[in-house]
């Protein structure tokens, strides 16, 4: 593990010595200098974790130092030292950056303590800056397209204001992107960014959810719960697939828009919040109104702001950007050299149809650096993925003897599979599958799926 590296910045040669001698026994790196001039000079050429510099130096002063170190944004901490400290000179260090101030003559516990907390912010920051790097990367929104270029300007003149927005477009476009970058670019962005899944919460539950509940107030609620509504306080909340919220609960969010205050589920004491509503669905909403499902004052509410996410086949342009970030992204997370993908490969890709969008092709692209050994995804590469696929629904759809057995084969399937989204609630399941919950526990015990209701224990209502 490498050492910290540590400058120590003093004209008294034996402050130097000592700290030098000491901290090299707590095994830091140590490199000293006896002006401001040889302090910049080294940290030109080398980049230090920590820097220990004395305010009282010849021409250049400490506090001129950390004013320039700063400026340059020098990532390392600062520790300021003096023998003749005051209050105004700390608050004045403070404010230009430093890290903490200490006075002279050192005490050997208290220096060891604030640099090893210096040193453990700088940790603390780096990892931080890394991870928001890791998430830009990650919720980046990619493509040159015309339809892109579109979008990504509505989203600037979107992003200042207040408006709330709703974001339609098919499911695996990228609403959530969307969402996100409407978000970081607002007035919002160092307040809480808060999704709520609208179709994955059960009807019983989705009032808890958003509002949050009092201990006590129902069956199983044995403390008291923040709601989503209360977590975005300040920021932004992403309702997604809002056209899958009962109309019961439409009501209440339409209060609560109006109002910016309700009630916590069991309680009596309303609660004001301050938050923009960013929503997403991947229904006609308009049809849903006609039909009766959607509540039309929600939606004009919500609809402020609309935008549109294109499909994938509206956008072929911007696959090689596409794939190219992609194997960017999991190269890295699977510790893997980057991949190049041919040519050919690319125009393999451009050629299939996409029902699964921009969220399809990921996953695509993730299998490849991890399965295809060398360097270059080749089109056969390219052709056995998508062709295992194709002949995996073939085999599916083709091999049976009977109507009845296929039929058996795929409702089987369906079922499991749409247990397996729902962590086996039966409750949601059904009403994934738009059936009643009854006539669902029917159909696993017919079909032989009846044990699997059992793992991991069922939590219905």
């Amino acid at each position: 593990m490498a050492k910290d590296k540590i400058l120590v910045v003093d004209d008294e040669e034996g402050v130097c010595s000592s700290l030098r001698g000491i901290l090299e026994d707590e095994g830091f790196a140590v490199k000293t200098c006896s002006s401001g001039e040889e302090c910049l000079r080294l940290t030109r050429k080398e980049l230090f974790d920590l820097v220990m510099l004395d305010v009282w130096l010849p021409r250049l002063d400490g506090l001129q130092i950390l004013e320039k170190l700063k400026a340059g944004s020098y990532p390392a901490g600062i520790i300021m030292i003096s023998g003749h400290a005051n209050v105004e000179m700390a608050v004045r260090a403070t404010k230009l950056g430093a890290f903490d101030f200490i006075e002279k003559p050192l005490s050997l516990d208290k220096t060891l303590l604030v640099i090893n907390n210096a040193l453990r912010q700088k940790r603390l920051e780096e990892e931080n800056r890394l991870l928001k790097a890791k998430l830009e990367d990650r919720y980046a929104i990619v493509g040159e397209s015309d339809a892109m270029k579109k979008l990504k300007e509505q989203i600037m003149i979107a992003a200042p204001t207040n408006g709330r927005v709703m974001i339609f477009g098919e499911n695996g476009t990228g609403k959530e992107l969307v969402a996100r970058a409407i978000h970081r670019s607002s007035l919002r962005a160092s307040a809480p960014f808060v999704e709520v899944n609208c179709a994955a919460i059960p009807d019983e539950l989705i009032e808890s959810e958003l509002f949050g509940h009092v201990k006590g107030s129902f069956t199983g609620a044995i403390t008291d719960k923040v709601g989503k509504f209360e977590q975005a306080d300040g920021g932004t909340l992403f309702l997604d697939e809002v056209g899958d919220m009962s109309y019961k609960t439409q009501s209440k969010v339409l209060r609560v828009l109006e109002e910016q205050r309700f009630e916590r589920v069991g309680g009596g004491e309303p609660i004001e919040v301050d938050i923009r509503v960013i929503a997403a669905t991947n229904k006609n909403l308009e049809e849903e109104i006609k039909k009766g499902n959607f509540r039309d004052d929600l939606y004009f509410r919500l609809n402020v702001i609309p935008l549109y996410v294109p499909h994938l086949r509206e956008r072929l342009e911007d696959l090689p950007l596409l794939v190219s970030h992609f194997l960017e992204l999991f190269s890295r997370e699977h510790g893997q050299k980057p991949k190049q993908v041919t040519t050919e490969a690319i125009k393999q890709l451009q050629q299939y149809s996409w029902p699964g969008n921009v969220r399809e092709l990921k996953n695509l692209v993730e299998r490849l650096v991890i399965m295809v050994p060398s360097h270059q995804i080749s089109r056969e590469a390219v052709e056995m993925a998508l062709k295992g696929r194709a002949e995996g629904e073939d085999r599916e759809l083709y091999s049976f003897s009977s109507l009845r057995e296929a039929r058996h084969y795929f409702e089987r399937e369906l079922i499991l599979r749409k247990l397996k989204e729902n962590n086996f609630n039966i409750t949601r399941a059904a009403k994934a599958l738009q059936i009643d919950r009854t006539a669902l526990h029917r159909r696993i015990k017919s079909l032989g799926l009846e044990p699997i209701r059992e793992k991991p224990p069922s939590r219905d209502i």
